[in-house]
């Protein structure tokens, strides 16, 4: 079945035509990052606007780049949430109009749920049921037992700020620009990680995550030592990374020693930070586990993810009907 998958919950116009919940045919993505720069962060006005203007092109070119045409899907899958309400409408009447017009099944799908469905799009290795997921990302940071497709139990989230915004925060607090998360990554590298005391938050404290102490901690560096530069910046950069890779770390594998489980998989924004990368590799070696992380271009935000995810509720079906809406919150 060729499933027309649709995602526009944040700053990315995203179309993809994905064969059996596997096969990417195509994956259109048309990021809106040069466009919120110059404010430092996205807009959710602005976003919109830009979604209502691109979302036509690039569902004509998802299509066309798989080579079929609209008659020969199967069913339509969209964003209904979490993210910008404004943003989400645009994906989501978009998917009800073609729906209507061509007499498809749609269905609605949450985004988190399409991240954790990556890692099963054009490769032969993928996990089996149940495994542990860590989630993170600019808006999620989440720790989840996938027990099937459309299954999932949570079992710990972050109690502030996400991994992915605090990132950001910091990098825009050093004058890197935006989006912020993979220079600090790109200057880590030639820093030294413990150059810089930083707090471990959470410590002990279940499964649940922090980030906002580390925010503050780094704002507190800056007033006392003033914007590093050189060598000084790269330090504080990996120092501050390596804060944050322990603590998802330490509590993904808390988590993973608790359920027993064997397989873990690393999806969203964050999952392509190399120190987060490098050290759950170092781990899996140590431990014995098995890793699963997408490709870079499978863990930011795309619409062959929502197709995969979207591709389950279809062949379990699920159907919604034109009164389908955006819902900025949405749980897991």
């Amino acid at each position: 079945m060729l499933v027309l998958g649709i995602e526009s919950s944040c700053d990315e116009t995203a179309a993809a035509v994905v064969e059996d919940g596997r096969i990417v045919r195509s994956d259109t993505v048309w990021s809106q990052v040069a466009v919120h720069q110059a404010y430092g962060g996205v807009v959710p006005e602005i976003a919109s606007r830009a979604h209502v203007v691109n979302v036509v092109p690039v569902l004509e070119a998802a299509i066309a780049e798989a080579g079929i045409t609209l008659d020969e899907l199967g069913g339509i899958a969209v964003t209904r949430g979490p993210g910008l309400v404004g943003a989400l409408l645009v994906g989501v009447q978009a998917a009800k109009a073609i729906a209507y017009a061509r007499g498809l099944p749609l269905v609605g799908v949450n985004h988190l749920e399409g991240h954790l469905c990556a890692v099963f799009l054009d490769t032969p290795r993928v996990p089996a049921f149940p495994h542990l997921a860590l989630l993170v990302s600019g808006g999620h940071s989440e720790i989840v037992i996938a027990r099937d497709f459309g299954r999932y139990e949570l079992l710990g989230s972050t109690r502030d700020d996400a991994a992915g915004e605090a990132f950001d925060k910091v990098g825009k607090m050093l004058g890197l620009g935006y989006p912020a998360g993979p220079v600090v990554d790109q200057l880590a590298q030639t820093g030294d990680p413990n150059a810089v005391k930083l707090p471990r938050p959470m410590r002990g404290k279940g499964l649940d995550f922090s980030f906002s102490g580390m925010k503050t901690a780094v704002a507190t560096h800056l007033q006392r030592n003033g914007l590093p530069v050189g060598q000084a910046l790269a330090d504080l950069c990996a120092s501050f990374q390596a804060s944050v890779v322990e603590q998802l770390v330490s509590k993904t594998m808390l988590a993973l020693e608790a359920e027993g489980l064997q397989q873990l998989v690393v999806a969203g924004g964050v999952a392509c930070n190399r120190g987060l990368r490098e050290r759950l590799e170092r781990e899996a070696n140590a431990r014995g586990f098995e890793l699963f992380v997408p490709p870079p271009k499978r863990c930011t935000d795309n619409a062959a993810m929502i197709a995969c995810a979207g591709h389950h509720r279809l062949a379990r079906g699920e159907r919604a009907d034109l009164a389908l809406n955006a819902t900025a919150t949405l749980p897991l």
